[in-house]
């Protein structure tokens, strides 16, 4: 637990000023969640503008204290969120970009630790599962204190799919996606249900499809391609992942034991170690109390380890090129 939350003051600080972690700091702002939000930039203007432009709306939000800060702040930080990385520039390589995003977490989770913290840590930088299992090489921590956003926007994204196609409040949909954030991910179908009952046996009741293992390819397939459509129509996301954000520090800030799909570092549980990437855990006040080890169907088993054999490659790859620099 750390000084702030000892005090009852509830302190979050935000590494990078950018669209998401200042719509991050906006969603977070009228959470009424945080007494005090600390943004901290390279770009000292950029940070001083959002938070300026933040500060003139606190008559029409929750009280909480605003401000710019440095490296200092996080020595009695509550949470620590991490939305700085470079974005992919034209005939960059995915390993390029990696190489670069992971010396920029490297950098910021340094800082943190020289600080003394005792925050918890959300990376949300991408690609988010390899840059968490990066940072907590570097941080040193116990692995439940540093976590990803992981799968949290894409199991959000599942269910308002689902609630669209089943005409279901979104409230009322339960449903997981597991793995990478990103193009290995795979919609958990034996975790998803409709007022207790399991999709199998709420679609011929519902009716509304004939077809409906065709329908949930395409429903998984459209999850996996939303960021793509959202990045090609406005160039990138940060409404849905600045609300994910939010309920992950919500889950933090309230000791809630919230199920999330966070990325987390696994060690044997679903046959899987040494890799971190979404599974259900539940989140409290340290971080992640305890991955939730679900009895998933043989399939799903599979695409989880696939998806962890991409990841471990990616990191593979990233050690090596660290390697060769040196």
């Amino acid at each position: 637990m750390s000084e702030s939350q000892k005090s009852g003051k509830r302190k979050v600080v935000v590494v990078g000023a950018g669209a998401v972690g200042s719509t991050f700091c906006y969603a977070l702002a009228q959470s009424g969640l945080a007494n005090e939000i600390v943004l901290l930039d390279k770009n000292d203007d950029l940070a001083r503008g959002q938070v300026l432009d933040l500060a003139h709306g606190q008559p029409f939000f929750p009280s909480v204290s605003i401000r710019v800060g440095d490296a200092s702040d996080h020595a009695d930080a509550d949470m620590v969120v991490v939305t700085a990385g470079a974005a992919q520039r034209p005939g960059q390589t995915r390993i390029e970009l990696l190489q670069k995003n992971a010396a920029i977490v490297r950098s910021i989770v340094g800082e943190v630790v020289e600080q003394g913290s005792k925050a918890v840590l959300l990376i949300v930088t991408n690609p988010v599962d390899v840059l968490t299992h990066v940072a907590l090489r570097q941080s040193g921590w116990e692995k439940g204190r540093l976590i990803g956003s992981g799968t949290v926007l894409d199991s959000a994204r599942l269910r308002h799919l689902l609630s669209r196609h089943c005409l279901v409040d979104v409230h009322n949909v339960h449903a997981y996606v597991l793995g990478e954030h990103g193009d290995s991910e795979f919609a958990a179908w034996s975790m998803t249900h409709i007022a207790g009952m399991s999709m199998e046996d709420y679609c011929p009741m519902c009716g509304r499809c004939a077809q409906w293992r065709e329908e949930r390819r395409r429903i998984e397939q459209e999850v996996r391609d939303s960021a793509y459509h959202i990045i090609d129509y406005k160039g990138a996301t940060w409404f849905a992942v600045g609300m994910a954000m939010t309920r992950i520090v919500g889950a933090v800030l309230r000791n809630q034991r919230s199920v999330l799909t966070v990325s987390t570092l696994l060690d044997g549980e679903y046959g899987l170690g040494d890799v971190c990437l979404g599974v259900p855990s539940i989140v409290a006040q340290n971080g992640v109390e305890r991955i939730i080890e679900a009895p998933l169907d043989p399939e799903e088993r599979k695409s989880l380890s696939a998806s962890a054999e991409i990841l471990k490659e990616a990191l593979r790859q990233l050690d090596n090129e660290s390697r060769d620099s040196n």
